[in-house]
Protein backbone atom coordinates (compact mmCIF):
# COMPACT_ATOMS: atom_id res chain seq x y z
CA UNK A 1 0.00 0.00 0.00
CA UNK A 2 1.40 3.59 1.08
CA UNK A 3 3.94 4.33 3.01
CA UNK A 4 4.31 7.01 5.27
CA UNK A 5 6.11 9.91 3.60
CA UNK A 6 8.33 12.30 5.67
CA UNK A 7 7.71 16.19 5.82
CA UNK A 8 10.61 16.46 3.54
CA UNK A 9 9.12 14.92 0.80
CA UNK A 10 5.63 16.23 1.80
CA UNK A 11 7.27 19.11 0.49
CA UNK A 12 8.80 18.07 -2.46
CA UNK A 13 5.12 17.01 -3.25
CA UNK A 14 3.72 20.48 -2.03
CA UNK A 15 6.39 21.90 -4.46
CA UNK A 16 5.38 20.47 -7.48
CA UNK A 17 1.69 20.98 -7.25
CA UNK A 18 2.71 24.50 -6.93
CA UNK A 19 5.00 24.45 -10.26
CA UNK A 20 2.05 22.39 -11.97
CA UNK A 21 -0.33 25.09 -11.31
CA UNK A 22 1.73 27.65 -11.69
CA UNK A 23 2.89 26.81 -15.63
CA UNK A 24 -0.73 26.21 -16.13
CA UNK A 25 -0.89 29.55 -16.72
CA UNK A 26 1.91 29.89 -19.24
CA UNK A 27 -0.98 29.23 -22.51
CA UNK A 28 -1.04 29.66 -26.07
CA UNK A 29 -4.49 29.14 -27.56
CA UNK A 30 -4.40 27.56 -30.91
CA UNK A 31 -7.04 28.59 -33.40
CA UNK A 32 -8.24 24.76 -34.51
CA UNK A 33 -8.20 23.32 -31.42
CA UNK A 34 -10.17 23.60 -27.82
CA UNK A 35 -7.10 22.80 -25.88
CA UNK A 36 -4.67 25.43 -25.40
CA UNK A 37 -0.44 24.40 -25.45
CA UNK A 38 0.68 24.96 -21.83
CA UNK A 39 3.85 24.78 -19.74
CA UNK A 40 2.32 22.18 -17.13
CA UNK A 41 2.91 19.39 -18.69
CA UNK A 42 6.38 19.64 -18.34
CA UNK A 43 6.35 20.03 -14.59
CA UNK A 44 4.04 16.71 -15.18
CA UNK A 45 6.80 15.25 -16.32
CA UNK A 46 9.37 16.16 -14.61
CA UNK A 47 8.00 15.76 -10.91
CA UNK A 48 7.51 12.26 -12.05
CA UNK A 49 11.17 11.35 -12.84
CA UNK A 50 12.30 13.46 -9.50
CA UNK A 51 9.81 12.58 -7.27
CA UNK A 52 8.89 8.88 -6.01
CA UNK A 53 5.58 7.04 -7.59
CA UNK A 54 3.81 8.25 -4.19
CA UNK A 55 5.03 11.94 -4.22
CA UNK A 56 4.08 11.97 -7.91
CA UNK A 57 0.65 10.84 -7.40
CA UNK A 58 0.34 13.17 -4.64
CA UNK A 59 1.50 16.50 -6.64
CA UNK A 60 -0.42 15.76 -9.30
CA UNK A 61 -3.67 14.49 -7.52
CA UNK A 62 -3.60 17.34 -5.06
CA UNK A 63 -3.41 19.75 -8.29
CA UNK A 64 -6.29 17.81 -9.97
CA UNK A 65 -8.61 17.88 -6.29
CA UNK A 66 -7.51 21.91 -6.32
CA UNK A 67 -9.05 22.27 -9.78
CA UNK A 68 -12.12 20.50 -9.13
CA UNK A 69 -12.40 22.66 -5.73
CA UNK A 70 -12.69 25.69 -7.31
CA UNK A 71 -8.65 27.11 -7.33
CA UNK A 72 -8.31 28.16 -10.47
CA UNK A 73 -5.24 25.76 -11.18
CA UNK A 74 -5.86 24.74 -14.62
CA UNK A 75 -4.85 25.80 -17.93
CA UNK A 76 -5.60 29.83 -18.09
CA UNK A 77 -6.88 30.17 -14.57
CA UNK A 78 -10.32 27.88 -15.11
CA UNK A 79 -11.23 25.95 -12.11
CA UNK A 80 -14.60 23.41 -11.67
CA UNK A 81 -15.22 20.11 -12.13
CA UNK A 82 -16.84 21.04 -15.73
CA UNK A 83 -13.30 21.77 -17.21
CA UNK A 84 -12.73 17.85 -16.13
CA UNK A 85 -15.50 16.87 -17.90
CA UNK A 86 -14.67 19.60 -20.80
CA UNK A 87 -12.43 19.05 -24.10
CA UNK A 88 -9.37 18.91 -21.79
CA UNK A 89 -10.06 16.51 -19.16
CA UNK A 90 -8.43 13.41 -21.14
CA UNK A 91 -5.23 14.95 -20.85
CA UNK A 92 -5.92 16.10 -17.27
CA UNK A 93 -6.38 12.53 -16.33
CA UNK A 94 -3.85 11.79 -18.35
CA UNK A 95 -1.33 14.12 -16.14
CA UNK A 96 -2.06 11.43 -13.42
CA UNK A 97 -2.18 8.25 -15.31
CA UNK A 98 0.89 9.34 -17.45
CA UNK A 99 2.63 10.48 -14.39
CA UNK A 100 2.43 7.60 -12.12
CA UNK A 101 3.45 5.52 -15.68
CA UNK A 102 6.87 7.86 -15.75
CA UNK A 103 7.33 7.14 -12.23
CA UNK A 104 7.66 3.80 -12.40
CA UNK A 105 9.45 3.37 -15.48
CA UNK A 106 12.16 6.09 -14.66
CA UNK A 107 13.04 5.44 -10.97
CA UNK A 108 16.60 4.14 -9.93
CA UNK A 109 17.33 5.13 -14.19
CA UNK A 110 20.56 7.26 -14.70
CA UNK A 111 20.83 6.63 -18.36
CA UNK A 112 19.00 9.69 -19.78
CA UNK A 113 17.75 7.25 -23.29
CA UNK A 114 16.12 5.02 -20.65
CA UNK A 115 14.36 7.92 -18.69
CA UNK A 116 13.83 9.69 -21.93
CA UNK A 117 11.69 6.62 -22.83
CA UNK A 118 9.82 6.70 -19.83
CA UNK A 119 8.45 9.84 -20.07
CA UNK A 120 7.78 9.36 -23.73
CA UNK A 121 5.84 6.78 -22.95
CA UNK A 122 3.72 8.44 -20.02
CA UNK A 123 4.11 11.89 -21.08
CA UNK A 124 3.30 11.83 -24.70
CA UNK A 125 1.95 9.03 -25.82
CA UNK A 126 -0.56 7.87 -22.54
CA UNK A 127 -1.35 11.61 -21.68
CA UNK A 128 -2.07 12.37 -25.25
CA UNK A 129 -4.01 9.07 -25.93
CA UNK A 130 -6.56 9.63 -23.10
CA UNK A 131 -7.06 13.60 -23.89
CA UNK A 132 -7.63 12.80 -27.85
CA UNK A 133 -9.93 10.24 -26.88
CA UNK A 134 -11.89 12.74 -24.30
CA UNK A 135 -11.65 14.93 -26.44
CA UNK A 136 -13.59 13.34 -29.18
CA UNK A 137 -16.19 12.04 -26.77
CA UNK A 138 -16.80 15.85 -24.99
CA UNK A 139 -16.80 17.45 -28.67
CA UNK A 140 -18.31 14.98 -30.90
CA UNK A 141 -15.56 14.70 -32.93
CA UNK A 142 -14.32 11.79 -34.81
CA UNK A 143 -11.55 10.01 -33.40
CA UNK A 144 -9.04 11.03 -36.25
CA UNK A 145 -10.68 14.92 -36.14
CA UNK A 146 -9.64 14.40 -32.37
CA UNK A 147 -6.30 13.30 -32.75
CA UNK A 148 -4.96 15.98 -35.83
CA UNK A 149 -6.63 19.01 -33.51
CA UNK A 150 -5.90 17.89 -29.68
CA UNK A 151 -2.65 15.96 -30.09
CA UNK A 152 -0.61 16.00 -33.39
CA UNK A 153 0.24 19.46 -32.68
CA UNK A 154 1.12 19.41 -29.54
CA UNK A 155 3.20 16.34 -29.89
CA UNK A 156 7.21 18.26 -31.26
CA UNK A 157 6.22 21.02 -28.32
CA UNK A 158 5.44 18.08 -25.94
CA UNK A 159 9.04 15.86 -27.00
CA UNK A 160 10.91 19.13 -26.51
CA UNK A 161 9.51 19.19 -22.41
CA UNK A 162 10.23 15.70 -22.67
CA UNK A 163 13.70 15.91 -23.36
CA UNK A 164 13.98 18.68 -21.08
CA UNK A 165 12.54 16.88 -18.14
CA UNK A 166 14.84 13.83 -18.57
CA UNK A 167 17.68 15.97 -18.55
CA UNK A 168 16.74 18.13 -15.41
CA UNK A 169 15.14 15.12 -13.53
CA UNK A 170 18.57 13.19 -14.10
CA UNK A 171 20.53 16.27 -12.65
CA UNK A 172 18.54 16.98 -10.19
CA UNK A 173 18.35 13.48 -8.88
CA UNK A 174 21.92 13.55 -8.96
CA UNK A 175 22.46 16.44 -7.31
CA UNK A 176 19.83 15.36 -4.34
CA UNK A 177 21.67 12.30 -4.16
CA UNK A 178 19.79 9.64 -6.20
CA UNK A 179 16.55 9.69 -3.28
CA UNK A 180 15.23 6.71 -5.20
Amino acid sequence: MFKKISVKNLTYSALFTALISVLSYITIPLPFSPVPITAQSLAVMAAAVILSTQETALAIATFLFLGIAGVPVFSGGRAGLGVIFGPSGGYLIGFLIGGIIISILTKNKENFWQVLAGVITGGIIVIHFLGFIWLSQATGMGLKEAFLSGSLPFIPGDMFKAVLAAYLGIRINKSLGNRY
